[in-house]
């Protein structure tokens, strides 16, 4: 019984979009595991701004000052 849980800041993920997610990780759960999409549960937990860090500052403030995490390529 897989249980994935998918956290995202509270930024306007639409219901299509949650909906994507949910489909999408359990097409891959059973895809490359062979687990029964029945059987899999998926949850995405929202979070605000204020409530999430990086690099030791909150992401609200960091967002303000016009700072965004740096993306590995």
């Amino acid at each position: 019984m897989p249980y994935v849980k998918i956290e995202v800041t509270r930024e306007g993920v639409t219901r299509e979009q949650k909906q994507a997610l949910i489909k999408g990780v359990t097409d891959l759960m059973s895809d490359v595991l062979n687990k029964d999409p029945q059987l899999t549960f998926v949850v995405i937990q929202e979070y605000d701004l204020d409530d999430w860090g990086h690099a030791g500052e909150q992401v609200s403030v960091l967002r303000e000052r016009g700072i965004t995490a740096k993306r590995k390529k």
